[in-house]
């Protein structure tokens, strides 16, 4: 719990902070680990010794709170839980002051909150490892449970295409970072305005992405059609702008009907039926929403047990 200054400290703040190996490696641990769920099997590889989980949020989470919780608590650890309102964080505390007295309490922390430089200035001053649980920029642990999803039930995603239909938010960011990095394009088409920045991504490599200006053409030939919420959280007072430029985008049968025969249609929820998906689609058979929901608490295991533990067998 606390490694010396030379000690490189693990965190997991952006998709890319892992390589393609460490990823097959979290995904058979994924699997793994939700096998023993399903079989009511006990897996506590934190009980002995007990380790902690700080949970920090300044964003509001049901997911991400339940997912990250009774995840550690399966895994025989315990779970400290933080917000703005009940810390000295929403007092002007230094975040730097805050995570070297956290970490110094606790064996892992998990952050939900605005700026992607927070969470950076906290993790450059922790003493353990940390995970983004979402920024305004990007939302590494979402994309792992959405690929995880899709390998359970079609395969490997390499070499295949991803249609974004939305908002160039920190879903669509953090899908650019994925697609670069494991070797599938993402067709992306968002209303003018609110476009992708791949500079802001970090992508280097831009023919793992194409952009398009209609939203249709973007799901053709997709193996996976995917959105998210038109107005994410703290861009509120944009919400009637929005749901005006947005119109358009709403994923709905004419788009998963020219799509891939099998495609899968996911959501990061909550989902609001009728603006971004139509509920024939999200309520429909090519839906995985629940099994993608549940799986973020698996995936989100075998990475603290692979930032904490490091590879196992």
């Amino acid at each position: 719990m606390n490694p010396t200054a030379m000690t490189k400290i693990p965190h997991y703040l952006q998709f890319k902070d892992l390589d393609a190996a460490a990823y097959a490696y979290l995904f058979e641990r994924a699997a793994f680990i939700k096998r023993k769920f399903k079989a009511v099997e006990k897996y506590q590889p934190f009980a002995d010794p007990d380790r902690t989980l700080a949970l920090i949020f300044e964003k509001a989470s049901t997911r991400t709170r339940v997912s990250f919780e009774a995840g550690m608590y399966q895994m025989g650890g315990s779970v400290v839980h933080l917000t703005t309102g009940d810390s000295q964080l929403g007092r002007a505390e230094p975040i730097e002051d805050s995570a070297r007295v956290i970490s110094r309490m606790v064996d892992i922390v998990m952050i939900r909150t605005y700026e992607q430089a927070k969470i950076e200035a906290f993790a450059a001053h922790s003493r353990v490892p940390v995970i983004n649980g979402l920024t305004n920029e990007f939302h590494p642990c979402q994309i792992l449970a959405d690929i995880f999803t899709f390998i359970e039930q079609r395969g490997s995603i390499q070499g295949k295409v991803v249609a974004w239909v939305g908002d160039g938010n920190n879903m669509a960011n953090t899908w650019l970072q994925a697609a670069e990095l494991l070797g599938f394009t993402v067709h992306v088409s968002t209303p003018g305005g609110y476009e992708v920045d791949p500079v802001l991504a970090g992508i280097t490599n831009p023919a793992c992405y194409k952009v398009f200006k209609d939203p249709r053409e973007a799901c053709a030939g997709a193996h996976l059609v995917t959105t998210d919420v038109w107005t994410s959280m703290g861009f509120e007072a944009e919400n009637e702008v929005r749901r005006a430029a947005f119109k358009r985008w709403c994923v709905d049968e004419d788009m998963m009907r020219v799509a891939q025969p099998d495609a899968l249609f996911m959501h990061c929820l909550p989902a609001h039926r009728g603006e971004e998906v139509s509920a024939e689609v999200i309520d429909g058979p090519q839906s995985v929403v629940w099994d993608e929901a549940e799986n973020r608490m698996h995936v989100q295991k075998a990475l603290m047990e692979y930032l904490l533990l490091g590879r196992l067998g």
